[in-house]
């Protein structure tokens, strides 16, 4: 049997013992802006600007801030702290992490998870995919390219080692991948899965009730939309590079949360996965279905490892809402403490990610 299910205390009680023996520090946080080619085709403005952001371990005295999304003194999300443009903690090289967020979602709002493994000695590179993010209008064609998302992690990588303040503190030998929702797509492919898009079509015509297929709560629109924007000869040209080899050269070991549209990925590829992977994901999951997405991903993978959180949804992954987050934004009411589940995400990341990156 290639996959094994976790429960979630078990898998909770070895996480914590495997992240308490590192260390938490300060968190530093800093800000990069690369040029991607893709960008032109999904950001609204149609620049190629790529957001990143780095989360590091930062020198003692440095003073973090929150990093509160929302209004001025009334946040919606509290996703946690670092401190900008802060040194970093030594001169050590440390391993490394390149996540990527959900449909519709940022890198702060995961910022909970990213800024938790920087505390434990990682440097998490992140990046607010184009065209499909919550701070720039979404496009048809941010939604729509998700084989575009791992060419935005390729991007940042290759800025952050050439940026003259962080290169120096990539250890490229530990070289890891994580992510949320459409993130954790984006990060089986990183690590090796290939792309299917015309599989994933055939799926949604079988299932159209499906929760990856459904119209989503953060950008909705239709199939003759997407129909539409296809028939344009740049979307064309991108859809032709689909089944590329997406990969990230060095990627040793993949982390994801509630993966979602797996149906996109071709099963084949998924078999001949030779690296780590470990799937969390909650088994109230209407968004992402687990039986159509993580079940489907961790029946395939050799040696992948699945936890089923029970009660918990798709979105209680997202950073922690506030009151005013609760009563105004739909996905953040929950059945499950999102503090809870946060924690048993980030124990199960640094346990998985310190034995799978030690010693590479």
């Amino acid at each position: 049997m290639r996959c094994k299910i976790v429960t979630a205390l078990s898998a909770a009680l070895f996480s914590l013992s495997s992240a308490a023996s590192v260390a938490a520090a300060t968190v530093g946080e800093r800000h990069l802006v690369a040029h991607e080619v893709s960008a032109v085709l999904r950001n609204a403005s149609h620049d190629d600007d790529l957001r990143i952001t780095v989360w590091y371990p930062a020198a003692p005295g440095a003073v973090e801030a929150p990093l509160d999304i929302g209004p001025p003194g009334k946040p919606v999300f509290t996703p946690g702290s670092a401190a900008p443009d802060a040194a970093f903690e030594d001169a050590r090289p440390r391993p490394v992490i390149l996540f990527s967020h959900g449909f519709g979602g940022t890198a702060r709002l995961m910022a909970w998870f990213g800024t938790a493994l920087a505390t434990h000695g990682y440097v998490v590179i992140a990046v607010d995919h184009p065209g499909n993010n919550g701070r720039d209008p979404m496009t048809i064609a941010g939604a729509v390219l998700s084989w575009e998302r791992p060419g935005d992690l390729a991007t940042a990588l290759d800025t952050a080692k050439s940026d003259p303040t962080i290169g120096a503190h990539l250890d490229l030998n530990r070289l890891g991948a994580a992510g949320f929702s459409a993130g954790g797509f984006t990060t089986l492919v990183e690590a090796g899965a290939h792309v299917d898009f015309e599989r994933f079509l055939r799926f949604c015509d079988a299932h159209p009730d499906d929760g990856v297929c459904a119209p989503q709560k953060e950008f909705r629109f239709s199939r003759s939309d997407a129909e539409a924007f296809f028939a344009q000869p740049a979307a064309k040209s991108a859809l032709a590079h689909a089944k590329d080899d997406l990969s990230i050269p060095g990627v040793k070991a993949a982390f994801v949360m509630a993966p979602a549209i797996v149906q996109s990925l071709d099963p084949e590829s998924l078999k001949s996965l030779r690296l780590p992977v470990r799937i969390l994901l909650g088994d109230a999951d209407k968004v992402a279905p687990p039986a159509t997405n993580g079940e489907v991903a961790a029946g395939l993978i050799p040696g992948a490892k699945l936890t089923a959180l029970p009660h918990v949804g798709h979105y209680d992954f997202i950073a922690e809402c506030t009151p005013a987050g609760d009563a105004a934004i739909p996905v953040c009411p929950t059945d499950a403490p999102r503090a809870a589940t946060h924690e048993t995400a980030i124990n199960e990341a640094l346990a998985f990610f310190n034995a799978a990156l030690a010693g590479k």
